[in-house]
């Protein structure tokens, strides 16, 4: 008998066959060829509606337009980086233009915790393929769209939020291990956003041997309110799969039941696959289950070989920590409009603040100063002094023009551009100019 989705979906997949850390590291190609047998054994291509298609080569302009690579695109992002992310950007073109209902990236290298300044990889991650899928549908299809982000990888999507951590127009929510048991440490309740965007970050750190039910709890008590109060003209899942119950590298109690339930409430319009390291155990069946939740068929008989029902068990003291922190973000984004930005960043003309980067899969450490503008009539003028080692630069300053820029912060971005230009204490400076497509550099005095 012929089945047919409900859901028009659209399926990219991109296994990097030349590109590994190591042969045996966990971020290898297998990660998506069982997914893949696993599929054709199911005959899901066989589904009326599921089609699969391939990825196009994403540009160095869409790098660009989300990433300032450190000297340059070429020096840190290969070829495999550039499909993985086109992978994305295929999976947002194909919905946005009515060609599918829905599209899941099943890609890697993945890219959830590459920052916008991009000195090596870290995380298994070099450029965010998400980012520069968002990016680039907003080039196309206007600055104004409303984007919500929803990661369910174990770890923090610390790139994604420093990417967007002050764009009001993107939603970025983050579901994932507790940062003081698991990398990269951060990702906690009170990180809610910059002060052109605050309230629009929100970070739900969940305890180890957290299971369905406190993921699906989370959906349906914070995640889903909040997206229905957004009103987002896209839904992404940056679908982490590493809360599995069997994943090596995290402490978490997920089946491939509770992710496929998930994906099925949350209904989103895209997926892009992130982490997920249990690679015969547990992808293949969670990517199946999410397949059969975004293309709206029966995915309850998707299990595990290895699963018992006494894995969704959650200890009282789990639930009662994530119904705790659910009703503090609930009111934080309830109040976020209206409460006092410069009481919030012990600020006046400009908020600023220090942070230390460690890559670990490159071994850099980056210390940075932030500072934005605060400006009541957009986001604000962002300038990010940047400073890595080991690396042939080490000291840089950039400067970004926000999308929804004033005029008084744009003609700042250019000034503030060209007296850098004339500071020796920097060896590299950029301009990313978001209203008008640009990304300007100037090396050691002459224009790159």
């Amino acid at each position: 008998m012929q089945v047919d989705a409900k859901n028009k979906l659209a399926l990219i997949f991109f296994p990097a066959f030349d590109w590994a850390i190591s042969p045996t590291h966990p971020e290898r190609e297998e990660r998506l060829l069982y997914t893949k047998d696993q599929i054709l054994e199911e005959g899901i291509l066989d589904i009326m509606g599921i089609e699969e298609y391939n990825p196009i080569v994403a540009t160095k302009e869409d790098v660009a337009r989300t990433h300032i690579c450190v000297p340059d695109i070429d020096a840190v992002v290969t070829m495999p980086h550039l499909i993985s992310a086109g992978g994305a950007i295929k999976a947002g073109e194909l919905v946005m233009e009515g060609e599918v209902d829905k599209a899941f990236a099943i890609i890697r290298p993945p890219g959830h915790h590459a920052f916008q300044i991009v000195h090596g990889a870290r995380g298994f991650c070099t450029i965010n393929n998400e980012a520069i899928m968002v990016e680039h549908l907003r080039q196309r299809y206007g600055s104004d769209l409303r984007i919500a982000f929803v990661d369910t990888d174990a770890h923090h999507a610390d790139g994604t939020q420093n990417i967007y951590y002050n764009d009001p127009n993107v939603l970025h929510i983050s579901l994932h291990q507790d940062g003081r048991s698991l990398y990269p440490g951060t990702g906690f309740i009170n990180d809610l956003g910059g002060p052109g965007a605050y309230g629009r970050t929100i970070n739900l750190p969940l305890p180890p041997n957290t299971t369905d039910e406190g993921l699906l709890y989370a959906l349906d008590n914070l995640i889903l309110p909040i997206l229905d109060d957004f009103n987002a003209d896209l839904v992404i899942n940056a679908a982490g799969q590493d809360n599995h119950y069997s994943d090596p590298l995290t402490q978490m109690r997920v089946s491939a039941q509770g992710y496929a339930e998930l994906n099925s409430r949350l209904d989103p319009d895209i997926a892009i696959l992130q982490g997920g390291y249990s690679i015969e155990s547990a992808l293949p069946y969670v990517n199946v289950g999410i397949i059969l939740a975004m293309a709206g068929l029966d995915y309850s008989q998707i299990k595990e070989p290895d699963y018992k029902a006494s894995i969704k068990n959650q200890s009282p003291k789990i639930t009662d920590t994530i119904k705790e922190n659910v009703e503090k973000l609930l009111q934080a984004w309830e109040s976020k409009d209206k409460v006092d930005i410069k009481k919030v960043f012990n600020c006046q003309d400009y908020y600023t603040t220090k942070r230390d980067i460690y890559y670990d899969t490159a071994n850099i450490i980056e210390n940075q100063k932030l500072k934005i503008k605060i400006c009541n009539q957009c986001s604000g003028l962002m300038i990010i002094d940047s400073s890595a080692h080991p690396s042939t630069y080490n000291e840089l300053r950039a400067i970004i023009i926000p999308h929804d820029v004033c005029e008084s912060c744009y003609d700042l971005g250019y000034q503030e551009y060209e007296e850098a230009k004339n500071n020796s204490e920097f060896e590299l400076v950029y301009l990313q100019d978001k209203k008008k497509d640009r990304l300007s550099n100037y090396i050691i005095n002459a224009i790159v």
